[in-house]
């Protein structure tokens, strides 16, 4: 996680308490992340030449897009989390590095796409993280959890899990994800909803009674079906 300043929840990240609560960092979700941001660079046929991302974490996901999908690009990471930095800085290549510091700090550089990837519900001041990473590249690619919906309103446990185990202090539906990057002055050019609840493995029991409801119901309205039923989060590509 990085670029969040001062932030009193900074802590959790530098002192080790996010890691030992999430001892893998997400590492094992990155190859399916990886997957979406190239199809929507794809889609909306980008050529870039620089990509950083933001709050990198264990730094998979940079990997796997230097490897599978764009080996001739330059790859930079930035992370605030001395123990994240060490398990992606193992990873350094000839096109791909990573950097102990936060994004939002370094004046001297630009990119053609900055990367948020599940950042956002962690940033204390997110109005203000949105506006200073929006001078950092031509285009910004957000990866958003929706964690409201009616079945996470009326439940609650899900919202509270999100906040205990992973930190999520923020909350989102796709309009109001939408409405946050309009409102720190991002146009937005693409977005769809990516389906972790479905496509990604080990999300525990209730994840999957609700699978078949959540695909069925997204078939006939996507929209509907995110409200309702939720599990799914929001990748937007902006400028």
């Amino acid at each position: 996680m990085a670029g969040i300043g001062s932030d009193m929840r900074t802590k959790i990240y530098k002192d080790g308490t996010y890691l030992d609560i999430n001892p893998s960092w997400h590492e094992e979700d990155s190859p399916w992340k990886a997957e979406q941001i190239r199809n929507i660079i794809e889609k909306n046929s980008l050529n870039p030449k620089r990509i950083c991302e933001i709050g990198c974490g264990a730094g998979e996901i940079l990997n796997q897009l230097s490897e599978k999908y764009y080996s001739d690009r330059e790859f930079v990471g930035y992370e605030i989390s001395p123990q994240a930095f060490e398990i992606c800085k193992k990873k350094t290549k000839s096109n791909l590095s990573f950097k102990l510091s936060d994004l939002l700090e370094d004046s001297s550089e630009y990119y053609d796409i900055v990367m948020a990837i599940d950042v956002l519900e962690h940033v204390e001041n997110y109005f203000y993280f949105l506006r200073k990473l929006k001078e950092k590249a031509e285009y910004k690619i957000f990866h958003i959890p929706l964690d409201i919906s009616v079945q996470t309103v009326l439940r609650s446990a899900p919202i509270i899990r999100g906040r205990n185990l992973f930190g999520h202090i923020h909350y989102f539906t796709k309009e109001t994800a939408l409405e946050t990057l309009k409102d720190t002055g991002y146009e937005i050019i693409d977005y769809f909803y990516t389906g972790g609840s479905l496509e990604l493995p080990r999300r525990g029991w209730k994840a999957n009674l609700l699978k078949f409801p959540r695909k069925l119901l997204f078939a006939l309205n996507r929209d509907l079906a995110v409200r309702l039923l939720g599990g799914y989060s929001l990748l937007v590509l902006t400028k």
